[in-house]
């Protein structure tokens, strides 16, 4: 272990006999423009106490290195203190007051001070991201989430530019020194965590609001509204929408949570390269810039922000009103803005597909992610910061949101509200653990919460629940038992969990429809429990375990009930049923259950008569993983046929201008790097030969066609470099990396391998789509390399940041292989190959080995849904 990567037992240590009061920070970005300039000055002062005079502690700072350590007045050498990443400070008294100056450094890979030049006018951009514990690539400090202070800023930087950090303005100074140059004094911030605080500056566009709300007792809070993006965007940005989703947003948590919002202004900047969807930073939030829509954006993809809105502002209470102490109850933020945003969306906003799109993405997200050998529970086990940073994971964001879904269908909501209210109030500016929350929540349901803890927050895996039918002659339900399976598989223990849930009885009728009956809302315990309400009833064409997706867990139907789904799931007319049972068809997929063929056939019928655009996008995503990953290599040439054709001809019949029709435009393009069936109508779209109408060829559609004519080797260099001249901005440049790493070419392919896993001049997102790029391409081409790939595996971990490494060593694992008849799919030569390296690197990062534990496993079940399909047809023509 480097002394980069703090131990929950070092920060332990640490806070047991320190309390930090104040940090003081300057940071000077004058030569922010000059790219050959590596790094800025950085002073932190910070005031502490110590309850052990005497004792000794260190702070962290990763940079360019140390000027000078003051401690209490006196000078302490540098090369007796200062020891990689850390900085040691002896003899403590019980006041303190430490200065540190020196040389923080710019980063390309989204981590720490993020410096980006705009190819579209050459203007120089700069933000921060921290979490988990990059803050001490800025400035010197006590990196860990409970050791809490208020931070003032400072900042130098051009005059013509926009600086912002947490707190509002207070002053903006003209050097005297320096002409064209001017200091930020920024306000104190309240007490929150090292890794939430922030600094933007550059020649942003800043749009300006204001929401305020008068409470009961006649005081009003004036909250001033921003919002950031780059100049070059700013034609693009639609700050009027953002800021009415922020003030609803804003309405919504304080009628939810009665708790005034506490850190003063609230700004949102919308920023290149980011390696998050956004970030919670008090006062100063930071997204990924793809929410600004410089293409055509679909309804879908609207919510999606509004989504990330709520997510980030139920944060300001979850997280940064009160923090977890320690990585281990993440869960404690991540889990209940992703519930709570998804809620505040469907409560506070014009889109009312909010549960459909959690249960069709997020909750799939937290369905693979725990059926992975390095699952884990809720309340996780993270024992130092590279563990923390890998559990940034659906089981933390999505799987504890749909545990949070059952904990309020369980209690109520108004419980669950009056728990949150009180635990603002007990634990404001502070930190908590799962012990705190418990507490609340026990209060203000009347119940002891420890068993549903113990049984869904430190368990982990995904509980299976299907339905044992019964039926007699006349066709009534004899009996009808919910079976649940549920096997811990960190500890092999059955655990089966509390479900509150509805089944649900759906019939076909004259017109067509498949309808809901009825709806029974019940308890499910144990392995076996009896629906006694469904005794005497008549059968149902469908029943629906999970209707409404109150709980977690994947659902099995029974033979009646599936048979419906693949012949007349298109024919349920509510989107959340929908939403249900597609996942349960694409959970049946990755396990072998049903053959990726027949789910393909299935959403070829399905999918013309889907509405809902989000709906749709996921079918189609998952339709091209199915014939990547489940579908036998012997019927995957005559599937992608058969489903790029459907494709087109939908593109071609799909209502002119509609969102529909511009989720099958991108789904043809994406089929088009597999295939080269249709490139005469892509190649005439983009050089305006061939038009569907209603559909407008825009940026991003251009880039995702010439993406595809590049794969199939047919748009050479000179064309793409065209076309990057005519669009040399940001995502230009990005698509214009994938598509040239895509060409069909060993020169091509050995020149992506080298700029990816070599070279030092990509950036985060435009390593990303070189990797995506290179993994465009046939066996012949990428097996060459997989010696390699494995050879590399520990150099670019170790000369790589770990955001570059994660997406490195997870990108190009060879993933993507086929089974072969009368072949076990744990004898496959790559599964072979990884289970050499893990087995020869034993001692190797505990989070490396994770992802290729992650990969391994993501491959295995790939090859064992096309062995048990290969065996299925064995048997079938047998």
């Amino acid at each position: 272990m480097t002394n980069e990567n703090l131990s929950r037992s070092e920060a332990a240590q640490r806070s047991a006999i320190i309390r930090v009061d104040s940090y003081d920070v300057s940071v000077d970005l004058r030569d922010a423009a000059t790219t050959d300039v590596p790094g800025f000055t950085s002073q932190s002062i910070i005031d502490f106490s110590c309850s052990e005079p005497g004792a000794s502690t260190f702070l962290d700072f990763i940079s360019g290195g140390v000027h000078s350590v003051s401690l209490n007045g006196a000078q302490l050498a540098v090369a007796d203190v200062v020891d990689g990443a850390r900085i040691h400070l002896p003899g403590l008294e019980r006041e303190n007051q430490v200065t540190v100056i020196g040389t923080a450094l710019y980063s390309r890979s989204g981590e720490g001070m993020h410096r980006f030049v705009d190819p579209a006018d050459g203007q120089t951009y700069l933000y921060t991201q921290y979490e988990p514990a990059d803050s001490r690539r800025v400035f010197a400090n006590f990196e860990q989430p409970d050791l809490k202070a208020s931070f003032t800023f400072h900042v130098t930087a051009p005059v013509e530019w926009k600086v912002g950090t947490n707190g509002a303005e207070v002053a903006r100074t003209g050097l005297e020194s320096a002409s064209g140059f001017a200091r930020w004094d920024f306000a104190p911030t309240q007490r929150i965590s090292t890794y939430i605080t922030t600094i933007l500056a550059g020649p942003y566009h800043f749009a300006s609001s204001h929401w305020s709300r008068t409470f009961d007792d006649g005081e009003t809070l004036e909250v001033p509204l921003g919002a950031y993006c780059r100049a070059s965007l700013a034609e693009h940005f639609d700050a009027d929408a953002i800021f009415d989703v922020t003030r609803r947003g804003l309405d919504y948590f304080h009628d939810v949570f009665d708790y005034p919002y506490p850190f003063g202004k609230y700004d949102q900047a919308f920023v290149p390269e980011y390696n998050l969807g956004a970030m919670e930073n008090p006062g100063l939030v930071t997204f990924t810039e793809a929410y600004i829509y410089r293409s055509r954006a679909t309804t879908a993809q609207y919510e999606a922000r509004a989504n990330t809105t709520m997510h980030e502002m139920a944060h300001m209470w979850f997280g940064d009103l009160v923090t977890m102490f320690w990585w281990d109850d993440l869960w404690l933020k991540e889990s209940f803005a992703d519930f709570m945003g998804t809620l505040a969306v469907a409560e506070a906003t014009d889109w009312d597909t909010s549960w459909v799109t959690f249960a069709n993405q997020r909750k799939a997200w937290a369905y693979v992610q725990d059926q992975l050998p390095t699952t884990h529970p809720i309340v996780a086990d993270i024992p130092d910061l590279e563990a923390a940073k890998q559990n940034f994971d659906g089981i933390t964001y999505a799987k504890g949101a749909s545990v949070l879904k059952q904990l309020v269908a369980y209690v109520g909501f108004d419980a669950f509200k009056d728990a949150a209210r009180q635990y603002f109030r007990d634990h404001e500016y502070g930190n908590t653990s799962l012990s705190d929350l418990l507490a609340a929540l026990s209060k203000a349901s009347g119940r002891d919460m420890s068993d549903w803890s113990r049984q869904w927050l430190q368990t982990a895996g995904v509980p299976v629940l299907g339905a044992e039918v019964e039926t007699d002659d006349d066709g009534l339900y004899q009996e009808v038992t919910i079976i649940q399976e549920s096997v811990d598989p960190i500890t092999g223990q059955d655990s089966p969990r509390p479900h509150r849930l509805r089944v649900g009885l759906y019939d076909l009728g004259t017109d067509g429809i498949l309808a809901r009956r009825a709806s029974h809302e019940l308890d499910v315990t144990g392995h076996k429990t009896v629906v006694d309400v469904l005794t005497g009833q008549p059968t149902a064409a469908l029943l629906l375990v999970n209707d409404d997706d109150l709980t977690y867990a994947k659902i099995r139907f029974d033979p009646e009930s599936l048979k419906t789904l693949l012949e007349s799931l298109e024919r349920i007319p509510d989107p959340l049923a929908r939403a249900v049972c597609l996942s349960a068809l694409w959970n049946s997929v990755r396990d072998g259950i049903l053959s990726a063929a027949d789910y393909i056939r299935a959403v070829l019928r399905i999918a013309p008569a889907e509405s809902g655009v989000g709906v749709l996008q996921v079918l189609l995503t998952n339709t091209r993983t199915a014939l990547s990953q489940f579908v036998p290599e012997a019927d995957r040439e005559s599937l992608t046929e058969e489903l790029y054709d459907s494709t087109v001809a939908q593109l071609q019949g799909s209502l002119a201008g509609s969102d529909l029709q511009l989720a099958w435009a991108r789904s043809a393009a994406r089929l088009g790097r597999r295939s080269d069936r249709h490139n005469e109508l892509l190649a005439g779209l983009l050089d305006g030969s061939r038009s569907v109408d209603g559909l407008t060829i825009d940026a991003e559609l251009r880039w995702l066609i010439l993406q595809a004519l590049a794969a199939t080797g047919n748009a050479s260099q000179e064309q793409l470099e065209d076309e990057l001249r005519s669009d040399n901005t940001a995502s230009g440049k990005t698509g214009y990396c994938l598509a040239s790493a895509a060409r069909p070419r060993p020169d091509v392919k050995e020149r992506a391998w080298a700029e990816a896993v070599q070279g030092s001049s990509l950036s985060n997102e435009h390593l990303s789509a070189t990797i995506e790029g290179f993994m465009e391409g046939s066996h012949e081409l990428l097996d060459p390399f997989l010696d390699d790939y494995f050879a590399c595996l520990e150099q670019a971990w170790s000369a790589m940041s770990i955001e570059l490494a994660s997406r490195v060593v997870r990108g190009l694992y060879p993933g993507v292989q086929n089974a072969m008849a009368g072949e076990n799919p744990a004898k496959h030569p790559v599964i072979i190959r990884t289970d050499t390296w893990l087995s020869t690197n034993a001692d190797a990062p505990r989070a490396l080995r994770r992802i290729i534990l992650e990969q391994r496993d993501q491959l295995l079940r790939s090859l064992r849904a096309q062995h048990a399909a290969i065996e299925a047809g064995a048997m079938a023509r047998g």
